[in-house]
């Protein structure tokens, strides 16, 4: 086994984490009453992040790692972290908003309004370049800053009414 299947599994393992806990979280969240904005959209974000590492796993399974490029994405893989300990059960891939709810000013969201985003958009860069694609980090980038263009527009009327 390769040093890039073990990076390519881990952080597939770690997304469909991501995603089992964002589906936990929604129920719950929905359940008590909360309210989902954006939904016309999220098939698009995930089938961008199904193709980006679908991809990655087709292209850069036998490459090899650049450690320098891979520490750089462990770090953003810290602030991934940072954002949902900050977010707490509130955290998910979806836009949710419960009403009586104050907007989360802890941690990354003192500093920025949508720290996750940059972390994704980070990983969607620097991924590829741990196997060095550059071409793909670049293609991806472009696609997810215009899927990011509309979630962000989506999330931002969404929160209006709780600032």
């Amino acid at each position: 086994m390769t040093l890039a299947v073990v990076v390519l599994a881990l952080v597939t393992l770690e997304r469909l984490g991501e995603f089992a806990l964002s589906r936990s979280n929604a129920t719950r969240l929905l359940a008590a009453g909360a309210a989902e904005h954006g939904r016309g959209h999220y098939p698009v974000i995930v089938g961008l992040h199904v193709a980006w590492l679908g991809g990655l796993w087709l292209l850069a399974w036998n490459r090899a790692v650049d450690l320098s490029w891979l520490a750089v994405y462990l770090v953003f893989e810290a602030l991934r972290a940072w954002v949902m300990v900050s977010l707490g059960r509130r955290w998910t891939t979806r836009i949710i908003v419960q009403p009586d709810a104050a907007l989360v000013r802890t941690g990354p969201y003192r500093l920025l309004s949508h720290p996750n985003y940059v972390v994704v958009a980070a990983e969607i860069a620097v991924l590829p370049l741990v196997f060095g694609l550059t071409w793909y980090a670049l293609l991806f980038s472009v696609l997810n800053a215009v899927v990011l263009a509309i979630r962000i527009r989506a999330e931002n009327a969404a929160l209006a009414p709780l600032r």
